[in-house]
């Protein structure tokens, strides 16, 4: 069964950074492309950045030069440094690998940008 458990999350201000971190069970990760996705109030989930097997990074433009995600297979975890946070950047981060639509969630980790 596959299993997220994500962590790393917290209340920071404006400008500040944290470093999430997911570990992934169930699954041989290192064929997997993995992602975070982010669940702001009032909005659907989005895919915020997602990396390959390979190493390939893609990032929706709203975090482009502040977020990295990165992965470390033979820990089986993938991580996503935030760095000069925003308000806009407050809500619930999940991990997860593709395929995206299928219906294994971790619990998420809650991310709160206020001064």
């Amino acid at each position: 069964q596959v299993q997220f458990v994500e962590s790393g999350g917290g209340l920071v201000q404006p400008g500040g950074s944290l470093r999430l971190s997911c570990k992934v069970f169930g699954i041989i990760m290192n064929i997997q492309r993995m992602g975070w996705f982010r669940q702001s109030p009032g909005t659907q989930r989005e895919l915020v950045a997602n990396i390959t097997a390979t190493g390939t990074t893609t990032y929706i433009e709203s975090v482009k030069g502040r977020f990295t995600i990165s992965r470390d297979n033979a820990k089986a975890e993938v991580y996503l440094q935030m760095n000069n946070l925003q308000s806009e950047d407050t809500g619930v981060y999940y991990c997860k690998a593709e395929p995206w639509q299928s219906a294994d969630w971790g619990q998420g980790t809650q991310v709160t940008v206020a001064s």
